[in-house]
Parts: C-alpha cells; structure tokens; sequence
C-alpha cells in the first residue's frame, strides 16, 4: 500500500546536462524579421554578449524522429549575433517537451527600482560604469542617471513602486514632492496601476506648494485663485478615490450576492407574474440587473 505522504516525483522540463552543440546544425524554428536586427533590444543583447559572454543560453529540443538534430525553441536573436560574431558553437539547454511559446513570456521583466539597485550592487563590486554602459547598450550619461534614481526619494514610497514598471522621468517628477506627498502619490499610482510621466505631472499640478520641494513656476493664463481652486479639487478627487477603493470589495460582493438572488427570483414564474401585475415598474429593473450581469 502506497503512503499517502508519498509525493510524484516532479518531472524535468530539460535534461540533466547541457550541450555544446555547433550553431550550423541548430535548426530555428522561425526566421527573423529583417527590422528586428535594427531594434534597440537586438543592440542591447549584442552589446552584452560582446562585453560579457553569453549569460543564457538558447533552448533547444531534439528532433523525434532524429535525436541527433536539434531545433531552436529560444534564443533566436542569441544565435544569430553569435553567428554574426564568427562564434561556431554554443551551449544550449535540452527541453523534454515541446513548447510552442516563446520563453520569454515566463520571465519576470526587472522593474525600474531593481535595475537600480543591480547598477549599485554592480558597481559596488568595482565594475566600472563604463563597461556596465556598454553591456546595457547606453550611454554612461544613462548609468550616472540610474545610479542616483532614487536620491531624494522617501524609503516608504520607494517600497511602494520597487517592483512597479515606472519610467525614470516619472522618478524624477516624484522628486519634486515633499516625502508625505511622494506617498500619496505612489498609492494613487499602485492603486490606478498607471506611472506615465504625464499622470506624474498632473499629480505635481494637483500638490499644493507647502507639499512641493521647490515653489511652482507660473503658469501663463491662470491666476493665483484659479490654481488654488484645481488643487482643492484635485485634493477633493483624491480623497473621494481613496474611499471608493476602501469600499470597493465590500460593495462588489453585495453586488454579487444581489445579482445572484434576483436572477434564481426572477427564475420562479409566479414571481414574475406576481412582480408583473403588482410592481411592472421593480420587475423591469430587476431584469435589466440580472441582464447585466449575464453580458459581464
């Protein structure tokens, strides 16, 4: 009898060692488009390949019929700068099954705080900026940026968007505000799910200047009342966001739970009838609720 502790062993999604496998007999499963070798990520992945070696490698899987033979599942762009580079072969992970999706889809894209502290840890270690700038594909002006991203920026609000995808000119309109406003205006931004720049500039817009760093500049066509009136609404709509998302999951669930009871309601005939003779007007509003719901 089988212990019931007893576990499936997890199956392999590759074999157990790599392959040193030549490149001419890799067959890729799909050509490149010719604009892709102009595009900035094919720049940046040759770049670190040149500067620092494959860090990757491809994936491939073997031919059913021919195990000798190898096609590419991943790592096109890899392989054809190494061709490019005069490279005659490469180590390649073995996948067991066949996936037809590209394997980047699985890979979890470095937020804008993470790369940061990468550069810092990079360059703590003694890695020169300019080698770090030619590995990433930019310029050093870029480094120097990323390296002081989040100087002048609260700890609190750094927690808030370290694994978020927010544009470094979104960081530095962030700066302009006083630590309790960089707060306020990462919630909003976690809670809308939205980090462009201009969202950023119309939170700086909204902050009245006893929350900036620096006072405001002028702004042609509106006078001192007007902009103290857009910031009191502007404050307004915050806090009127603020309380629909604390009551949101409360609302959605008797909303729910409503709609569920008025469609088995409405599902009893005498129900209906009863609704239709006495109350037309309810039964007409009970039915576009229920209606509703099945569109959603």
């Amino acid at each position: 009898m089988k212990d019931p502790e007893t576990k499936a062993p997890v199956a392999l999604a590759f074999e157990m060692t790599s392959l040193r496998i030549p490149i001419a007999e890799i067959l890729p499963l799909k050509q490149l488009p010719p604009n892709v070798t102009k595009s900035m990520k094919y720049a940046q992945i040759a770049s670190s390949i040149a500067e620092l070696g494959l860090i990757e490698p491809p994936v491939v899987i073997r031919d059913k019929a021919d195990p000798t033979v190898f096609h590419l599942l991943d790592g096109h762009i890899r392989i054809d700068v190494l061709k490019k580079l005069g490279e005659s072969e490469v180590v390649c992970l073995v996948a067991i099954e066949d996936e037809a999706f590209t394997y980047n889809r699985r890979i979890s894209r470095l937020a804008t705080i993470q790369e940061h502290r990468m550069i810092l840890t990079a360059i703590e270690k003694g890695v020169p900026q300019e080698r770090l700038a030619r590995a990433l594909n930019v310029n050093i002006h870029s480094i120097q940026q990323k390296k002081s991203l989040l100087d002048g920026i609260c700890p609190e609000a750094i927690d808030l968007l370290k694994d978020k995808h927010v544009p470094v000119n979104t960081i530095g309109q962030l700066k302009k505000m006083k630590p309790m406003r960089q707060i306020e205006s990462a919630q909003l931004m976690t809670a809308m799910n939205k980090y462009s720049i201009t969202y950023a500039r119309s939170l700086v817009a909204a902050t009245p200047e006893a929350m900036l760093v620096r006072p405001k500049k002028p702004i042609r066509g509106l006078s001192g009342d007007q902009i103290a009136l857009m910031e009191n609404e502007a404050a307004s709509l915050d806090r009127e966001f603020k309380t629909i998302e604390h009551d949101y999951g409360a609302d959605h669930l008797d909303l729910v739970l409503t709609t569920g009871y008025l469609t088995r309601l409405l599902s009893n005939a005498r129900v209906v009838r009863y609704l239709a003779q006495k109350y037309p007007d309810i039964l007409a509003e009970f039915q576009k609720i229920t209606e509703l719901r099945k569109a959603a």
